[in-house]
């Protein structure tokens, strides 16, 4: 098999992305990648302005909660001795521009179908639409 050097998956918690982080810790002991796991927070507006004396340009950082699950999230899926290198990043933005931004260094960026943000009714979420169509690698979207 071609040797790859690093693969990205983008984790939120939620089952789909689970089964995509076990998946891609799967393809990167196949091809002797690392394995880079990836959660996004997205900073969401605070109330009106005026209505709270809140500066506008305030954005939390992540806490070490976020970065304690995601490191949580990886140890229940993966076990605590996985089978590749894996480094846990949070980042904030908007999800899907943060994975393409990631993309960039990889291999394989891969994702979930559905993730939080999705509604019952849809195949692919947004997040996998837009890293499908604009990822500067390839891309799995796990079902």
């Amino acid at each position: 098999m071609h040797q790859w050097k690093r693969i990205v998956v983008g984790v939120d918690g939620s089952p789909g992305s689970r089964k995509a982080l076990a998946w891609a810790a799967a393809e990167a002991a196949d091809h002797g990648a690392d394995l880079l796991v990836v959660n996004v927070w997205e900073h969401t507006l605070l109330p009106p302005a005026g209505s709270v004396s809140v500066s506008e340009h305030y954005v939390p950082e992540p806490s070490q909660t976020t970065t304690d699950e995601l490191v949580q999230v990886i140890k229940e899926e993966l076990g605590d001795d996985p089978p590749v290198q894996v480094q846990a990043q949070v980042k904030q933005g908007r999800p899907a521009k943060v994975l393409i931004d990631e993309s960039a260094g990889a291999d394989l960026l891969v994702v979930g179908h559905r993730g939080h943000g999705g509604f019952a009714g849809l195949v692919l979420g947004s997040v996998s639409q837009h890293v499908a169509a604009y990822a500067k690698c390839a891309v799995t979207v796990v079902r």
